[in-house]
């Protein structure tokens, strides 16, 4: 293996970007809409192994307060060899001083927890997408069941609110 690590969106072959991505199973996207994504971040790194694209992250950034990490993604014949963790610390590394939420595969975080990341218990998350695509999510434990409650918020008077937002502006969940 000769790998290298870029951080620059010049000259990526993004077809190998959409490529990695299809196969760990993290987008239906064209190549076309897989470069609107990564070039439309702030931050990138690409692992290559030679010339061609072996591994992907990326984070949105305002540059000073918060970040948010994506798509880290690895060819399976290449992990295990430390390349992962180079993918991740090189963003990381790129967003010092910022807070930083990643959102992952819940198979996942137990090896992002080695990086020095926590589970947060507030995130919220719309997705807009299929019932379908929502019921997926629930089921791979992306999202908590609706109305999902911690133990210690069972008898929280503001944890106990009827409608959302969203039902009462008359759209739909």
């Amino acid at each position: 293996m000769d790998i290298t690590y870029k951080t620059t969106k010049d000259n990526v072959n993004w077809e190998e970007v959409r490529d990695v991505l299809q196969r760990v199973g993290m987008t239906d996207l064209s190549v076309e809409e897989q470069r609107l994504v990564f070039e439309r971040s702030s931050n990138v790194v690409f692992a290559y192994d030679k010339d061609k694209i072996i591994g992907v992250s990326r984070a949105l950034s305002d540059g000073f307060y918060q970040a948010v990490i994506y798509n880290v993604a690895l060819d399976k014949e290449y992990r295990g060899h430390g390349i992962g963790r180079e993918l991740i610390m090189r963003l990381v590394d790129q967003l010092k001083g910022q807070n930083i939420i990643l959102y992952t595969h819940p198979r996942n975080v137990s090896m992002y927890e080695k990086f020095g990341f926590r589970r947060a218990k507030t995130a919220m998350v719309i997705f807009d997408k299929s019932e379908h695509d929502r019921q997926w999510r629930e089921a791979s434990g992306f999202l908590m069941p609706e109305g999902y409650r911690f133990i210690d918020e069972y008898d929280r008077e503001d944890m106990k609110r009827g409608r959302t937002l969203l039902e009462t502006s008359g759209k739909k969940k």
